[in-house]
């Protein structure tokens, strides 16, 4: 009896033994697998939600111009997206990973401060056609002013040169309609009048017509020097209203939406390499 005791007594301290070591290994190789799952499952988790905010992020519209004041939050945006999936506990970003990162990182911050430029440059051509505009203004003003002038000195010479003209017209209708007299006004004198006072009456006439004609051209050369600066100034002012054009779109957006799909791809990338990173 006291043999089978001890067998008994044996083989339940083994089966007790083995169903130990039983209850103390599967339950371990179970939670292993838990975890690994878990680990997978929150890998793929924060990928597909960054990959998702890259690409709501690099779809981005900004509202209105001036564009670049939505610049430095875009890029804060980014950096932080990225800044979330880098440090996660279960995602182990590759040498490779880090380096298109830090690339298309670097690119879309160079375009993004080239289009700040860009449009600060467009920017100062609104100032510069306010400006322009002001200038043509100006021209207008100038231009009436110096035809007033022109056309007030032309009335004076006129009416001076005019003047002359009836004086003269007069005297030689006096002279004409005297008597001649053997020791007065002879008719030799008053032909030698007649002719001296009729060639003034000419040069007079003469003189009248010069002013007039004087007159026009100096209103054309003033004229078309008015017209070829308003031109000049017209013609600068369409350019850079060709060029002001642009600030109504956002020249950021093509090289946002393609940081945005690099960073997208060097994602999947690192995903493809580490499956279960």
């Amino acid at each position: 009896m006291g043999y089978q005791s001890g067998q008994r007594r044996g083989g339940f301290q083994k089966a007790s033994h083995e169903k130990k070591k039983t209850r103390i290994h599967k339950p371990r190789g179970k939670n292993k697998q838990i975890l690994e799952e878990k680990h997978i499952d929150t890998a793929v988790e924060i990928t597909e939600k960054t990959l998702n905010s890259l690409k709501r992020l690099g779809e981005q519209k900004f509202a209105v111009s001036p564009f670049s004041r939505y610049f430095d939050d875009w890029l804060f945006n980014l950096k932080e997206i990225l800044s979330e999936f880098d440090t996660n506990p279960d995602v182990t970003v590759d040498d490779l990973f880090v380096k298109e990162r830090e690339r298309v990182v670097a690119k879309i911050t160079q375009e993004l401060n080239d289009a700040k430029q860009r449009e600060d440059t467009l920017n100062k051509s609104v100032r510069a056609i306010s400006n322009k505009n002001h200038l043509l203004v100006q021209l207008d003003a100038k231009y009436a002013a110096q035809t007033r002038d022109l056309g007030a000195k032309n009335n004076a010479e006129l009416k001076h040169l005019t003047h002359d003209v009836h004086h003269l017209e007069e005297e030689l209708e006096d002279v004409r309609v005297m008597k001649t007299s053997f020791f007065g006004f002879t008719k030799k004198a008053k032909a030698k009048r007649d002719v001296e006072i009729l060639g003034r009456l000419e040069a007079a006439k003469k003189a009248v017509e010069e002013a007039v004609e004087n007159f026009k051209v100096e209103q054309e050369k003033l004229h078309d020097a008015y017209e070829k600066k308003k031109q000049a100034v017209i013609a600068e002012v369409q350019a850079l209203e060709k060029e002001v054009e642009k600030l109504e779109t956002d020249v950021s957006m093509d090289a946002r939406q393609a940081a945005g799909e690099a960073l997208i791809n060097a994602v999947n990338g690192l995903f493809q390499r580490k499956p279960a990173f």
